[in-house]
């Protein structure tokens, strides 16, 4: 995996064997490179747009798709031919598989692959909030989270039904209450976006129990912000660490 490092941490010679490499076309090069420094390559790319505009387009791809989301955004604001190529379809599919998920592979997002990837990207950081939220206990934050009307839902994993926004909040508001602490890892989490509709499920893992809650998460974009409008976490499998009654 590509690790983050400082502009000052790549040494100048590396900058010119990039450069060279993209002057050549030398795949091999700049593969190593990339995989070496992981610096928002996206700069180096703009002061060296011209011969990157030179290379054939599968090395060109194949150069691009070791960038993150930010750096690949920066090379399309360079030029013109750069905005073409980082805003290949196939350059955001490829960020959206290695980034989320390949279950999507047979999808044709309506809105093309880099309008798809920053609207999953939108509804997982809102769906990580929540979390946050719930760990912190914070009524106010958790408040700001939901859609204000009477056709929400939240099912705990005790099983009941809360319905309409102000049960829920109140509900909340025990909850948060209690003594108990609420940390959650997540796994498997999986993105679905369609429209004005999206939802989330992953597997969360509470207090370090050894067996997940499985939950769905569904969102409602209103006014180009996305709102949480059903809540659903199973009952905890036996033999689990956590008490799921204090979810109730």
């Amino acid at each position: 995996m590509v690790r983050p490092v400082s502009r000052e941490a790549i040494p100048d010679d590396v900058l010119q064997l990039f450069g060279a490499a993209l002057r050549r076309g030398n795949k091999t090069v700049m593969v190593v490179v990339v995989h070496q420094y992981s610096y928002e390559l996206g700069e180096h790319m703009e002061k060296h747009s011209s011969m990157v505009e030179e290379l054939v387009p599968e090395i060109t791809h194949h150069a691009l798709s070791y960038l993150d989301y930010k750096s690949l955004c920066r090379v399309s604001m360079t030029n013109s031919a750069m905005r073409r190529v980082a805003n290949d379809d196939s350059a955001w599919r490829a960020l959206y598989h290695k980034d989320f998920t390949v279950e999507q592979d047979s999808v044709i997002p309506r809105n093309g692959w880099k309008s798809h990837y920053a609207v999953t990207k939108a509804v997982s950081e809102i769906n990580r909030n929540f979390y946050k939220k719930f760990k912190a206990k914070s009524l106010r934050g958790m408040s700001r989270l939901w859609l204000k009307a009477d056709y929400v839902k939240c099912i705990h994993p005790g099983g009941e039904l809360l319905s309409g926004y102000d049960v829920i909040m109140e509900n909340w508001r025990v909850v948060f209450n209690w003594s108990q602490r609420y940390d959650f890892q997540l796994k498997d989490v999986r993105v679905r976006v369609v429209g004005d509709m999206a939802w989330v499920t992953a597997k969360e893992f509470v207090n370090a129990s050894r067996q997940p809650l499985l939950a769905t998460n569904c969102y409602e974009l209103h006014d180009g912000q996305w709102f949480i409008v059903h809540h659903h976490s199973s009952p905890q499998m036996e033999g689990g660490g956590a008490d799921f009654q204090l979810f109730v």
